[in-house]
């Protein structure tokens, strides 16, 4: 039996014995996908600056942003799922899981059909209008790109991606969900996330700390390893295909 085999078949035990697991999920997950992620050498931000993320940035110049976003930051939502997104979406039809708490804005967890996902950084598919908050979609935000390098409401107001720039508050709906489902777990699993960036971070603590079992996939060191029960230390793709492939053959 290959290593990755035997580390399949230990991940579904430990979830098969838990009765409420949750899972946050970082950029490693939807790398397989062809989005690269954002620290790492050939991330994101070794092609763009990560001041484009910035909320004063943004609002001193919007038209870089929206010149740099068109490809390669909205563009992430038009790639597909990968094995571990369809992994994930599947435990949590088959029970087995409960909240999927991402990092990630891409939205490929719920275009997988998960359906307790939790954002914590928001999503690059939605728009909203920083002056009367009227919501828009990224197609109607396109076509009002082909008019002008920088799109505005009726209203006259900036319209600015529904993701978290540096410098704004996470969504607090989003943090009091994520704090419930680690509270309220007994298996806390981080996937594909270096564990480095809080308040994200933070939820394996708390977990941890209100008695679950902390368990961490992801294919290098994480700064919570010292604070994990379990440690795969995986590809997530290869890892996913052979834990989907095992539970093809309990059904």
């Amino acid at each position: 039996m290959s290593r990755v085999s035997q580390e399949a078949r230990n991940f579904i035990s430990l979830i098969r014995e838990s009765t409420c697991t949750s899972v946050l999920t970082g950029a490693g997950i939807s790398v397989a996908s062809g989005i690269p992620d954002f620290r790492s050498p050939g991330g994101l931000y070794s092609k763009i600056s990560p001041d484009i993320f910035e909320l004063s940035s943004f609002i001193e110049d919007p038209a870089r942003y929206y010149r740099v976003a068109k490809e390669r930051i909205h563009t992430m939502s038009d790639v597909s799922p990968n094995a571990t997104h369809i992994l994930l979406t599947r435990l949590q039809t088959l029970g087995l899981i409960e909240t999927i708490i991402t990092q990630n804005i891409d939205g490929l967890q719920q275009k997988s059909g998960a359906e307790e996902v939790v954002e914590l950084h928001g999503t690059v598919s939605k728009f909203e209008c920083m002056q009367c908050k009227k919501r828009f979609t990224r197609k109607e935000v396109e076509l009002l790109l082909e008019r002008s390098d920088v799109p505005r409401c009726d209203c006259g107001g900036l319209i600015k991606p529904n993701i978290v720039f540096f410098g704004e508050m996470l969504p607090q709906d989003a943090i009091r969900r994520a704090e419930n489902a680690a509270l309220k777990s007994d298996l806390f699993i981080a996937m594909g996330s270096s564990l480095m960036v809080y308040p994200a971070a933070q939820f394996p603590v708390i977990a941890k700390s209100s008695g679950a079992r902390v368990a961490i996939v992801n294919r290098d060191e994480t700064g919570l390893d010292y604070l994990a029960d379990y440690i795969f230390s995986v590809e997530l793709e290869s890892f996913s295909e052979e834990v989907l492939r095992l539970l093809d053959e309990e059904s």
